[in-house]
């Protein structure tokens, strides 16, 4: 891709460090090192990144539990981890430290079987395993605990489960996802066979839906997830799916064909794309009800950089760019 490309220009233009970083390094494919990491040890003080380190206690926490929506530090942590924080950055480590505490406790409950398939809210564990990878944490024996535990949940068709409804018999996409991008960088920076073969079976889950069909009758499963959110947090979209796809290195396979079409045909004529829904709410001053509030405003309306610097990838890895 070229800098002349209006996309381009536009995310350059960037006041934020990371979206900068990443459309040098992802989308320009800069080599020039020292450019680069010039670029990335001025993240943490991006406004987003600032944002979601702001308020944090001595104890690595935020003051509510880790998992509270979406303010705890469990969905702070996925979004600096997506802002490409530091691997080296204390705060960071800290709160993935209280965490891989609370986990490690909630691991000492089984999860429920029910006609032989495990269930569990695997996102919950997919999601910070992603996480900790990123960071530097994967040879932690709490950590291959986590990694451990979700290749055991697994369900026959590739995915995960927490419906304890004996009736449900097929994994949710919701709760599969995220953690086919835990365990894919758990694999990555680990070489750990088990989660190889997760990783596989779980990519031929998405891929046989052609990552939105129905398996019975080959229509649309959901039209919600045809439309562009950010940030997806345990929800679904063919957007976040395709990213994972193409980190997995699945992008190419012919069955994520017309999930890319979908969002080719989604950009806009300036060049950009645009949330067509969202999953959050800013935090307003005195606001008591912090459910579903975000200490970032990812904006609302127009084009949208995040998801913009996401389709681009997907589209490149694809190779449908130049």
């Amino acid at each position: 891709m070229e800098e002349t490309d209006p996309a381009i220009k536009w995310l350059l233009e960037s006041r934020d460090p990371s979206i900068e970083y990443f459309t040098r390094r992802d989308l320009l494919e800069v080599e020039d090192d020292s450019k680069l990491e010039e670029i990335r040890r001025k993240i943490p003080s991006g406004p987003k990144v600032k944002s979601l380190l702001s308020g944090q206690r001595p104890d690595g926490g935020f003051g509510v539990h880790p998992y509270s929506k979406w303010t705890g530090s469990h969905w702070r942590l996925v979004s600096l981890v997506e802002l490409g924080i530091p691997k080296e950055n204390k705060e960071a480590r800290n709160a993935a430290e209280e965490v891989l505490v609370w986990l490690s406790s909630a691991l000492q409950h089984p999860a429920i079987e029910v006609k032989t398939l495990k269930r569990k809210h695997a996102s919950v564990y997919g999601n910070p395993l992603e996480v900790f990878s990123y960071l530097g944490m994967a040879e932690d024996p709490r950590v291959k605990l986590i990694a451990d535990s979700l290749v055991e949940w697994q369900w026959p068709d590739g995915g995960w489960n927490c419906d304890s409804n004996p009736k449900a018999h097929h994994s949710s996409f919701y709760e599969s996802l995220a953690t086919l991008w835990g365990l894919t960088m758990y694999q990555k920076v680990t070489s750990d066979k088990q989660a190889s073969r997760a990783v596989r079976k779980a990519t031929e889950l998405f891929l046989s839906h052609q990552l939105f069909k129905s398996h019975t009758t080959g229509k649309i499963a959901n039209p919600v997830w045809l439309k562009l959110h950010y940030p997806l947090y345990w929800h679904y979209d063919i957007l976040q799916a395709l990213r994972v796809l193409s980190v997995a290195g699945r992008i190419k396979d012919p069955r994520a064909k017309e999930a890319l079409d979908i969002i080719e045909s989604k950009r806009t004529k300036d060049g950009f794309w645009k949330a067509e829904g969202y999953y959050w709410f800013p935090i307003k001053k005195g606001d008591k009800n912090l459910s579903s509030r975000d200490v970032v405003d990812w904006g609302r309306g127009g084009p949208n950089q995040m998801i913009t610097l996401n389709a681009l990838r997907v589209l490149k890895a694809a190779g449908r760019l130049g």
